[in-house]
C-alpha cells in the first residue's frame, strides 16, 4: 500500500486528538468553525451527551433529532474520522481515487458512529447523510463505496440516510419538542405537576392540547401558555408520548399516553443532573 502525506492542519487535529473520546468528552473530527462557508451549519447542544454538537447541512441536523429521540441510543458521536490506513487499503483494492486535496491526502469521516443499549448488548453502527441530488454525482458514490467497505471489514452495520427517510410531519415534531427540553422551569416543578394534566386528559379525551393548556391556566391563575409549554416539556421528556407521525397541533387529549414508569424516568433525569 502506498504511503500517504498529511497536510499541517491535519497533523494538528491528529494532535489534538480530535475524533477521540465518547460522551461530552468527544471531540469531533471537523467544527463549524473549520468549515464556516460550507452553506448552513448548526451548533447544537446535545441533552443526550451535554456537549455541543456541530453540523453542515439541514439534514444532518435532522437526522440528529431522530437519532436523540431514540431511547436506545447512548452516546452520537458527529463527523466520525476513519483510520486512513484502512480507508487508503480500501480504496487500493476497490480501485477507487482516495479523497486528496492539495497534494496531501484527507481523512475521511462518518457523519455519525451510534452507540446502542439492547437487550442483547451494546451496539454500534455508523451513518453518513445525504440529499438525493448528492447521490446523483459518482465522485460522492466513490467515496461512499469507500466508508461502506470500511465499516463492512469492521463489522459494523453502516447506514446511508437521505431526506427521503425523514417524515416532514416526524421531523417538525422533533424540532418543537428538541426545543421544548430546553426550559426554564425544573423538573421536579414539570413532574409534579403531571397528574394535574393527566386528570384533564382523561376528563377532556376530545379537547386540543391548546384547550386544556387554556383550562389548567385558569384554574391554577398560571400565564397564559404556561399549561401548554409544560405539555411539550413533558412531552419531550418522554412523561408524555404520543404517535410522532401526527402533527403536534392536531393532537387531541386521548391522544397522550403516560409513560408506564414515571418514578423510574423521573430518578433517571435526576441522576443526570
Amino acid at each position: 500500500m502506498a504511503n500517504y502525506i498529511l497536510d499541517k492542519k491535519t497533523q494538528k487535529w491528529i494532535k489534538e486528538e480530535r475524533g477521540k473520546g465518547s460522551g461530552k468528552d468527544y471531540h469531533p473530527w471537523l467544527t463549524v468553525r473549520d468549515l464556516s462557508s460550507r452553506g448552513r451549519s448548526h451548533r447544537v447542544m446535545g441533552h443526550l451527551t451535554g456537549r455541543t454538537h456541530h453540523f453542515f447541512s439541514d439534514t444532518e441536523l435532522a437526522a440528529f433529532l431522530l437519532l436523540e429521540w431514540n431511547p436506545d441510543v447512548t452516546d452520537i458521536r458527529e463527523q466520525f474520522p476513519l483510520r486512513i490506513e484502512d480507508t487508503l487499503s480500501v480504496a487500493e483494492q476497490a480501485n477507487i481515487r482516495h479523497p486528496e486535496a492539495g497534494g496531501y491526502h484527507q481523512i475521511m469521516s462518518s457523519d455519525f458512529v451510534i452507540d446502542l443499549s439492547t437487550p442483547s448488548g451494546p451496539k454500534r453502527f455508523a451513518v453518513q447523510v445525504k440529499t438525493s441530488p448528492d447521490l446523483m454525482d459518482s465522485r460522492t458514490v466513490e467515496k461512499l463505496e469507500i466508508e461502506r467497505r470500511y465499516w463492512k471489514r469492521k463489522g459494523i452495520p453502516w447506514y446511508l440516510i437521505t431526506e427521503k427517510q425523514m417524515p416532514p410531519t416526524v421531523m417538525a415534531n422533533l424540532d418543537l419538542l428538541y426545543s421544548a427540553r430546553v426550559q426554564s422551569e425544573s423538573l421536579e416543578i414539570l413532574f409534579q405537576s403531571l397528574p394535574i394534566y393527566v386528570e384533564v386528559l382523561a376528563t377532556n379525551p376530545n379537547a386540543r392540547l391548546s384547550d386544556v393548556g387554556m383550562m389548567v391556566d385558569h384554574s391554577y391563575s398560571l400565564e397564559p401558555g404556561t399549561s401548554l409549554a409544560r405539555l411539550r416539556a413533558l412531552a419531550a421528556l418522554r412523561a408524555l408520548t404520543f404517535d410522532i407521525s401526527i402533527p403536534w397541533i392536531k393532537l387531541v387529549s386521548q391522544d397522550l399516553r403516560v409513560v408506564e414508569d414515571i418514578a423510574l424516568l423521573r430518578a433517571s433525569y435526576a441522576a443526570n443532573q
